[in-house]
Order: structure tokens, then C-alpha cells, then sequence
């Protein structure tokens, strides 16, 4: 094991390593307060105004992220993101901790929550308030409890490892890999199937339903809509490999390169049986391997956003920290090694730099081809205001739309914040009240991005839909999108169409 520090050398390095990462996350609550928010961001703000046991889309616990930081900093840009951005303070802690359980060595276990935070997973993800940080937080937890585990052999952890797997769960139906990832622990690991003839792995288990049964419910009286819809999407439909290397790629990019370049060592490492204990290898393994497997097949049919493998993040960012301390490389892989853990943090910093500053500044001036102007709601807040400045001036009392992109950004950065009612789509606000019918007896806006792809079902529910205006959202006077504004009035008997679409679009 290469440690050659001494005890106080060690302690060092870790205080180093703490204030590194408390400087990063007090550049993340900067750039969550600068930067516009995604229309999913604004989506999920809508959710936390109604708090249900589940939604169209995902299971609830990113809509309680956003209600408690709105409770703390108000329905403003930091607001909505604050406690998804602080959640990566109890993941850090977790991180660190587990990989010092698991290797006992405080230089490697520091590097680990380094390398955890220099991934765009963590400096980008949890500032973009998505189901992703829960999930991130829960993933770190369900990796220092299975560490407890190993050290202690105390069974009452199997309980904490249960809790934390629901509440992964409570984020994103993809943590129901965990299953397959702690049987393959406890299958590949002599001294730990022991506890398959114990009750503590199955009480787990019960605590893991307990706290999930909720969202079960939900769906069982939402017509199984959330299950339908994201348990759909791994249905293949064809095959092919336009998305495997898209998939490898965003993996390379999302770790950071010299980060990606260590956790693939690491795990290399761990398959020759190098790089600490085998419980310890055969844990962070099988916490990687059955993520990645499954989204690589995945994507052979569909496309993998990168952030679906968030869960697998902290176990790769403890084997990374393995590599770069826990084996003994020799001829080029000790170069590769030396040369990725001289890069690994000022390259990782220089990609978040560079993010942070596009998003929130927008030095480059790319208009559409530009993805942080693009996803987030660069240009909104201006747009908005016109868009309110309209409907005063024509009386509207509600504005409508046929995109939830479209009707989550006008919710958040319409200035007056009236009613914002999507006519189609309905099971996505299935947890707020129905919209007043009396909102349809004046005359509305309808506001859809160009060209207008929904226009006819307006136009078949209102007898008059007349253009009022073409606006544009820019950033440094370069367009990003255009946007067309109707005035419509008379409703054609009920203005909402209820059937659910089975995968309805952004816009």
C-alpha cells in the first residue's frame, strides 16, 4: 500500500481536503443562486407545492428536497436549489468514512471525497436540483452502512442499509439495482454469506418496503403511471450502437477524465484480487458493475443520459482513490497513475469552472448550439416579464401551454406568478387541484415555442385563437428560442384534454 506519510503528514492532508471541498461547495451556492433554472428544476419546484407520495415522472423525494430549501432561502433560484446543493455535505461524509472502514487509511479515504466532488455528478448534479442528488446522498449512505457491516459484523446495520436503499428508492426507481449489487456481495464474499442464514439482511429488506410502500400505493391509485413510464424505457425496441459510445463517453466526462481514468484502474484492480481486502474489493465492485452493465445494455436500444448512473458514483470515486493509493503499479500503469492523480483535481476543477461560468455568465455567446443557455432558463427571467406585461394588458387571468417545459418555466419566472394550466398532460399535475372553470371564461394566453407543434388541439378547444405576439428568450443578444403568444377565448365544452399520453414531449 503506498501511504509514505506519517500520521501527522496524513492529518494534513485531509484538513487540506476539507477546506478544498468547503470551497467548493460554497462556489456550488454561488452558482446556484446565478444561475436560471432548468425547466426540469422549475418542474420539480411545481411538484413541491403539492406533496404527494409520488408523480408522473419519479418518486417524491426531490420534491421534499425543493419544499425545504424554498422554506429556508423562498421560491427563488437558491431556494429551490439549496438543500440539493448542501446534500453534498452528508454525502462527502459519507464517502470519506466509508472508504476509511473499508481500507483503514485516512490519506486514501480523504482522496476519495476529493475525488467524489470533482466529479460532474457532484459539482454539477446537485447544484441542478434533480432526483440525482437524493439518489447521489442515499447511494454514499448505502455505501458507508454496507462498510459498517463489513467492519463491525453487527446485524442492526442491516436495518440503516435498509433505510438508505428506500430512500435511494424515494429518489429513483434505479436504486432497485442495490438488490442485485449487495446479493453479489454477500454471494462473492465467503465470510459474509453467513448472513443469508440470519434475519437481519431480510429485516432490511422489510424496512427498505416499509418506507418505500407509499410511493407502491400512489402508483396503485394513479393507474401504475409512474411505473408504466419508467419501467417502460427498458423495453428494447430494436438494437442498436448509435448510444454505447455516446454512453461511455458521457461517463468519461461525467467522472472527469483523470478521475475516470484512477476508478477504472481501481477496478481493474480489484478484478487481478489488488487494492485492499477482498470483502472491501469485491463491495465497492459490485456497487459499480451491475450500474454499469445495465446501462451499457440500455444503450444499445435507448439513449443513457449520463446522470442515470449517479448511484454507482461513490463506490467509483472510493475505487479511484484505490488506485491512486492502495496498489502497487508497475512500468506504464504506474505512469498512468502518477499522471492522473498529478491531473485528476485541476483538470476536474478547470471542466467545473468552466461550467459554471458558461451557465451563469454565458461568456460564449452560442445561442441554441448551447446547452447550458439551452436546458437552463437562460434568457427567461426577461421573457417572462413580457410575457406578464401581455397578460395585464389583455385581462387574462391564467396563461395556458402544451409543454410542461413551457409551463414550468412560465409557473416559476412569470413575475406575478398567475395560473399556469398545460391543457394536455394532465396526469403530470395529477396532485394539484383541478384549475378553476372560471379562469376559462375570460380570455387567455397560450404560449407555446416555435414552431407551435400543438396548435391544432388548441384550436379544437377554443373558438378563437388569434397571434398576439412573437417573442424571443437571448442571452448576450444572441436568440435562444422564439416563443408565439395567442390570445385565445371561448372554450369548446371541458378546455383540458384528459387522456394521458404515453410519452409525452418536453415542449
Amino acid at each position: 500500500m503506498e501511504t509514505g506519510r506519517t500520521t501527522r503528514g496524513a492529518d494534513a492532508f485531509a484538513r487540506g481536503i476539507a477546506l478544498l471541498v468547503l470551497a467548493m461547495m460554497a462556489a456550488r451556492l454561488a452558482g446556484a443562486a446565478a444561475a436560471p433554472l432548468a425547466f426540469d428544476e422549475a418542474y420539480y419546484w411545481r411538484w413541491s407545492k403539492h406533496l404527494a407520495a409520488g408523480y408522473y415522472d419519479h418518486p417524491p423525494l426531490v420534491a421534499l428536497v425543493i419544499r425545504i430549501g424554498t422554506a429556508l432561502a423562498g421560491d427563488t433560484q437558491l431556494g429551490v436549489r439549496l438543500f440539493s446543493t448542501l446534500l453534498g455535505i452528508p454525502a462527502t461524509w459519507a464517502v470519506w468514512r466509508a472508504a476509511a472502514l473499508l481500507f483503514g487509511d485516512r490519506t486514501l479515504a480523504a482522496t476519495a471525497a476529493l475525488y467524489f466532488n470533482l466529479t460532474l455528478i457532484v459539482a454539477v448534479g446537485t447544484v441542478i436540483v434533480t432526483p440525482d442528488a437524493p439518489l447521489l446522498t442515499a447511494s454514499a449512505f448505502v455505501l458507508f452502512f454496507l462498510a459498517k457491516v463489513h467492519q463491525t459484523g453487527r446485524g442492526a446495520w442491516w436495518l440503516a442499509v435498509g433505510l438508505a436503499v428506500a430512500s435511494a428508492l424515494a429518489a429513483k426507481y434505479t436504486a432497485l439495482m442495490f438488490g442485485a449489487s449487495i446479493l453479489a456481495w454477500l454471494l462473492l464474499v465467503p465470510e459474509q454469506r453467513r448472513w443469508l442464514a440470519t434475519p437481519w439482511p431480510y429485516l432490511g429488506g422489510v424496512v427498505a418496503f416499509a418506507v418505500f410502500a407509499p410511493v407502491i400505493l400512489w402508483n396503485a391509485e394513479h393507474g401504475w403511471a409512474s411505473f408504466i413510464k419508467q419501467f417502460g424505457r427498458a423495453v428494447p425496441h430494436g438494437f442498436t450502437l448509435r448510444f454505447l459510445f455516446e454512453y461511455v463517453g458521457g461517463q468519461v466526462g461525467l467522472a472527469t477524465p483523470f478521475v475516470f481514468v484512477l476508478g477504472a484502474m481501481g477496478l481493474a484492480a480489484f478484478a487481478r484480487g489488488c487494492g485492499g481486502a477482498p470483502g472491501a474489493r469485491v463491495l465497492l465492485a459490485a456497487l459499480i458493475w451491475p450500474f454499469a452493465v445495465y446501462f451499457a445494455w440500455h444503450s444499445l436500444h435507448a439513449r443513457v443520459e449520463g446522470n442515470w448512473t449517479a448511484p454507482l458514483f461513490p463506490a467509483f470515486a472510493v475505487a479511484a482513490a484505490a488506485a491512486a493509493h492502495a496498489v502497487d503499479w508497475r512500468g506504464r500503469w504506474a505512469q498512468a497513475a502518477f499522471w492522473s492523480r498529478r491531473l485528476a483535481a485541476p483538470v476536474g476543477l478547470a471542466i467545473t469552472a468552466i461550467i459554471y461560468v458558461q451557465a451563469t455568465v454565458g461568456v460564449v455567446p452560442l445561442g441554441s448550439v448551447d446547452p447550458t443557455a439551452r436546458q437552463l432558463g437562460a434568457g427567461w427571467r426577461n421573457l417572462g416579464a413580457e410575457i406578464d406585461a401581455l397578460r395585464a394588458r389583455v385581462g387574462a387571468p391564467a396563461v395556458l401551454a402544451t409543454g410542461y417545459a413551457t409551463t414550468a418555466w412560465l409557473s416559476f419566472y412569470l413575475p406575478s406568478r398567475p395560473p399556469v394550466v398545460q391543457v394536455n398532460e394532465r396526469i403530470r399535475w395529477v396532485n394539484e387541484p383541478e384549475p378553476e372553470q372560471a379562469l376559462f371564461g375570460a380570455p387567455l394566453l397560450y404560449v407555446c415555442t416555435a414552431p407551435c407543434e400543438n396548435l391544432a388541439l388548441v384550436r379544437a378547444r377554443f373558438a378563437r385563437v388569434e397571434e398576439a405576439a412573437q417573442l424571443e428568450r437571448t442571452r448576450s443578444g444572441v436568440v435562444i428560442e422564439r416563443y408565439v403568444v395567442f390570445r385565445v377565448e371561448g372554450p369548446r365544452g371541458d378546455p383540458l384534454e384528459r387522456a394521458a399520453s404515453g410519452e409525452p414531449a418536453r415542449r
